[in-house]
């Protein structure tokens, strides 16, 4: 039987970004974990525009090549990890973008956060961004990853380098993904939506 497939989203597209290094971390982690076949996912890859899709989401009636790449992507995953920093206590505007492009590839599936910034690590937009996920019939789970004054993990090669305080919440939020993913993914078969 085939693990899970876990993507690992990085939303940060601005130059200077450093959600690529705390996402490699996070995917090597991911991987010695061993619950999931765990992706990078790079928002910056799919340049999408700000919505401009004629038809709402729900239809799934795409007209751009945009959009049917990102509903690829997102349909693939069975759980998801949001590597996240904060913008004036929110998610990137290029996460909320994304996330609001598709709607029934992101039912029925759990999300983590892997968040980071100043002082707060991030958990303001986390906080926000879960109001919207459950929007979209996903599970955020409350496990997760808070890196406080993230730029001080950078090693001089670029690297993110955890420590013993983030670990340990990595651990638990990969095995709370992995508890929740295989029950969710009962719900999108297609006879419980029959029953």
């Amino acid at each position: 039987m085939s693990k899970p497939r876990l993507n690992i989203v990085i939303a940060s597209t601005r130059p200077g970004r450093i959600g690529p290094a705390v996402a490699e971390w996070f995917r090597a982690f991911a991987d010695k974990h061993g619950a999931f076949d765990a992706r990078l996912v790079d928002l910056l890859d799919f340049d999408l525009p700000v919505y401009n899709e004629p038809k709402h989401p729900i239809m799934q009636d795409y007209a751009h090549d945009h959009t049917r790449r990102w509903s690829q992507s997102v349909a693939a995953g069975d759980a998801f990890a949001f590597v996240t920093p904060e913008y004036n206590f929110n998610p990137p505007p290029a996460l909320v973008n994304a996330i609001n492009y598709v709607y029934k590839e992101w039912n029925y599936k759990p999300a983590g956060f892997v968040s980071y910034g100043g002082a707060s690590g991030g958990l303001r937009a986390v906080q926000t961004a879960k109001l919207l996920l459950t929007t979209l019939r996903m599970v955020p789970i409350v496990e997760g990853v808070m890196v406080p004054m993230a730029w001080e993990h950078l090693g001089e090669d670029g690297r993110f380098l955890s420590n013993d305080k983030i670990d340990p919440s990595a651990t638990a939020m990969l095995n709370e993904l992995a508890r929740w993913a295989p029950v969710l993914k009962t719900m999108r078969e297609p006879e419980a939506v029959a029953a």
